[in-house]
Parts: structure tokens; C-alpha cells; sequence
């Protein structure tokens, strides 16, 4: 099948990718999976070799004909012709009891909506996902992965990787040269596994959280008291940092989730945000 710019299409061609991707899965035949631009089929022949339900979200007419063409006949598969970032995927479900509540997904996702598809899995930190997958494998771009994995002090630590981590562990799989795909896109890629958790320590004002982490990043070579100053006052800032056992020339990516979850818990317990911020609350 020719591939469509208007939806970043790019065939994957390496087969022992494939095999990492089954494996990172953990699919057991009791497992009920969502596949996300399944493209050609290429995975999907493979997922409903070993689920019990495969539900599969395209937007492409063309491929939803093929996909029609060469599985339509499975009992285990399902496909929804539509955006999935526009669908409501259990509404569509209520009338096939058997794919309902798909409890993993497997996909290889358009690299151009990876930040609001990951959103519409994991949910945010003020909206956490209400009923969170047990497992989520994606082939993504490999500088988005690097980021989402990302540990503190280290140059692909951002704001995406405190949101995503606040709501899951994630882990490399495998990284995937642009050589495996046709056409090869213009950057690698890696596999991904999210594994939705709670932390043991949660933020107890969850947008407050949000916002400070926004605000802490906005200018990332200044320090931390400097991104804040327009939040909190420097000095109380320090001495909240002081109290953590954080140097006052710290930076926002040499935080740890957990430190900014105790960074945000302290501001919302003593109350010290400048009036004019008033939206953190």
C-alpha cells in the first residue's frame, strides 16, 4: 500500500521488531487489546494469533478495506474505521460484548500525535486515567521515548517525562533505526512498555503540581527559584528546597518526581503562592 503523509504513515518491515514488541506485551489468551493505527496489518496478524480480542482503531479507508479484506473473518478481531483521538472507544464497544474493556495496548503510533495519544491512554496529572491499562507498547519516535524514560539530571529530562512518569513506569524495549521502515522516516525510533501505577506518594493538589512543573520548565538553563519567582517568593522557595535537602541553585530537571511532588505538597500546605498566581490553586 502507498503511504499517506496526512497520516505519517511508514510501514515497519523487521520482523525480529515485531518479535520484541509480542514479547515486551506480555500477552496471555485472556488479554483484550487495543491497536492503534494498525496500518497494512502487519502487527495485527500477529496480536490476534494470541489474544482473545483485538480491537483496532484507522483512520485510513483505504487500509480499513484491507484490514476488512484480510481479518474480517477472525471472530477475535474488531475494527473501528475512525480518529482515535476523536473516539469514544467503549461507546463504539456496547454492542460486541466480546471486545469490550481491552485491558492493553499495542501499537505503532503516528509520531506526529504521540503527545495527545498518550494523554487519551495515560490521562494527565490533575485527570488520571479512571480505569488505567494494565500495559502500554509503543513504537515511538526514539527522541520522545528518550524523554519519557528519561532520569533527572540527564538532557532529555523534561516536563514530559515528570507528567508521564507521575502516571506510569516506562521502559526501552528496543531502539528501531529508520532503515526498518518503508519509507524510512527522517528519525529512529524505539519500542516502549508503559506500565500505569500510583506513586506512593501523590500530590495532594494535583493542578498545583502541574502548573509548577509547567512554570519550572519554561526557561530551562535558569534555576529553579528563577522559573518560580512569578509563583513563589525566592526566599521562601529556597527555604522549601533547603527543607528537601535541595541546593537554591538547583535546575527543574535535577528534580525527581517524588521531589516534585514534595515541592508541590509543601507550596499548597504553607500557602506561600504570590496572590497575582492565584490560578495554581
Amino acid at each position: 500500500m502507498k503511504t499517506k503523509k496526512q497520516f505519517g504513515q511508514h510501514w515497519l518491515r523487521n520482523e525480529r521488531v515485531l518479535d520484541r514488541i509480542i514479547t515486551a506485551a506480555k500477552i496471555d489468551p485472556t488479554d483484550r487489546i487495543l491497536e492503534i493505527g494498525p496500518g497494512t496489518g502487519i502487527l495485527t496478524r500477529r496480536l490476534v494469533t494470541v489474544a482473545s480480542a483485538v480491537v483496532a482503531v484507522e483512520i485510513d479507508r483505504d487500509l480499513s478495506a484491507l484490514l476488512v479484506k484480510k481479518m474480517g473473518h477472525l471472530d477475535n478481531f474488531l475494527l473501528l474505521e475512525n480518529d482515535f483521538l476523536n473516539l469514544d472507544v467503549d461507546s463504539n464497544l456496547t454492542a460486541f460484548p466480546n471486545f469490550q474493556q481491552a485491558n492493553k495496548v499495542v501499537a505503532n503510533i503516528p509520531y506526529n500525535i504521540t503527545g495527545p495519544i498518550l494523554e487519551k491512554l495515560l490521562g494527565n496529572i490533575v485527570h488520571p486515567a479512571e480505569r488505567p491499562f494494565d500495559s502500554i507498547v509503543l513504537l515511538v519516535q526514539k527522541e520522545v521515548g528518550e524523554r519519557l524514560f528519561a532520569k533527572p539530571s540527564t538532557k532529555a529530562f523534561g516536563a514530559l517525562s515528570i507528567r508521564v512518569q507521575y502516571l506510569a513506569d516506562c521502559e526501552l524495549i528496543c531502539p528501531v533505526p529508520a532503515r526498518d521502515f518503508s519509507p524510512p522516516p527522517k528519525v529512529d525510533s524505539a519500542v516502549i512498555r508503559l506500565t500505569p501505577r500510583q506513586l506512593n506518594l501523590k500530590a495532594n493538589n494535583p493542578k498545583m503540581l502541574d502548573n509548577l512543573v509547567r512554570l519550572g520548565f519554561s526557561t530551562r538553563r535558569k534555576m529553579l527559584r528563577n522559573n518560580l519567582q512569578s509563583a513563589i517568593d525566592r526566599e521562601a522557595l529556597v527555604e522549601l528546597l533547603v527543607s528537601l535537602g535541595i541546593g537554591a541553585e538547583i535546575r527543574a530537571e535535577d528534580l525527581s518526581v517524588e521531589q516534585w511532588i514534595q515541592l508541590s505538597n509543601l507550596v499548597a500546605e504553607r500557602n506561600i503562592l504570590i496572590p497575582i498566581q492565584s490560578e495554581l490553586h
